[in-house]
């Protein structure tokens, strides 16, 4: 009898330790899926805004959260808003990425919104007809964010001729593609607004030559000379998307256009301005471009880091 509990005791202990050696592939995995998803998130964590549901895209609700202003109320004087997507690669991110943000630039009067936009799983995207991007539907919803920040102006408080956009990675492209492209509206929009903005904030925007395969999300086909203020942020070795942006200033310079502006991070990759120290060097760098075109008074409340980091423009 004792023998048999020795080797039952035996074996439970190898089934354990059988157990334990699985753990770090495990660890693994889901590492490499943290790494995958931390160019779209934000560093620091913020409390959510005031949540609105914006349209239902397929069934699915789809979600701005707003931040107002210290002191705000929707009869005071109208004042401008700013509205930022999400990156996530036109298939994940989430409203953290740029809740920090939100969060600051309505401490200093906007008032500050983060949207989400439909995204098609990969089995949506292998149904699609050839040549037509995934992106698409992150673009009409986008639009349709827009207009209902226009439509809901007064409520808010926001100077609907005073809106700025932008976002992170993709949704820089899907900001742009927004308020650009003609096309991809929702028909049940409502047709008295439009997706006009004022200026524009771009986190390493993602735009690429391989878009040319669909007029629609092509970022290139849209741009003109009256192309509206915009800063760019990019890291020197962000080698996978700053071409495509160098591209699109080069288009712009030849149109004639002399309203953007590129900011640029050394040594840095994709996704940088998610991180300490460069979230509120990139912020700080926003807050100088909205003073300059008269979208903000006063100076940035943010203190420039102790370790000395600094963004460089490009000429």
């Amino acid at each position: 009898m004792n023998r048999l509990i020795h080797i039952v005791v035996a074996a439970s202990f190898a089934l354990v330790a059988v157990s334990f050696a699985t753990v770090p592939a495990f660890g693994a995995d889901r590492a490499k899926r943290k790494k995958a998803s931390v160019a779209d998130r934000s560093e620091i964590r913020t409390e959510p805004g005031k949540k609105f549901v914006y349209k239902q895209s397929a069934g699915t609700p789809q979600e701005l959260e707003v931040y107002f202003p210290k002191g705000w109320s929707p009869s005071s004087a109208k004042v401008p808003g700013v509205l930022l997507f999400h990156g996530g690669g036109w298939t994940g991110g989430s409203l953290d990425q740029f809740r920090h943000a939100c969060s600051y630039l309505a401490s200093r009067g906007l008032v500050a919104a983060t949207a989400n936009y439909r995204m098609l799983p990969k089995s949506g995207r292998e149904k699609l007809p050839a040549g037509e991007s995934y992106k698409r539907v992150c673009v009409t919803d986008a639009k349709t964010a827009i207009r209902w920040m226009k439509q809901h102006a007064d409520e808010l408080g926001v100077d609907p001729k005073r809106i700025i956009t932008g976002g992170g990675s993709a949704g820089g492209h899907v900001s742009v593609l927004a308020t650009t492209n003609p096309g991809l509206n929702d028909p049940a929009d409502p047709k008295e607004f439009d997706t006009t903005v004022a200026a524009y904030l771009l986190f390493n925007p993602a735009f690429t030559a391989a878009d040319s395969a669909d007029a629609e999300i092509d970022v290139l086909k849209h741009l003109k000379a009256g192309f509206l203020p915009a800063i760019l942020f990019f890291g020197t070795k962000d080698d996978t998307w700053k071409p495509g942006s160098d591209t699109a200033l080069q288009r712009l310079k030849s149109l004639g256009n002399t309203t953007t502006e590129l900011w640029l991070a050394e040594g840095q990759a994709h996704g940088f301005f998610n991180r300490s120290p460069w979230q509120d060097v990139t912020l700080a760098a926003a807050d100088r471009f909205l003073v300059e075109r008269g979208f903000l008074k006063g100076d940035c409340t943010l203190a420039p880091p102790p370790s000395g980091e600094k963004l460089v423009k490009a000429p």
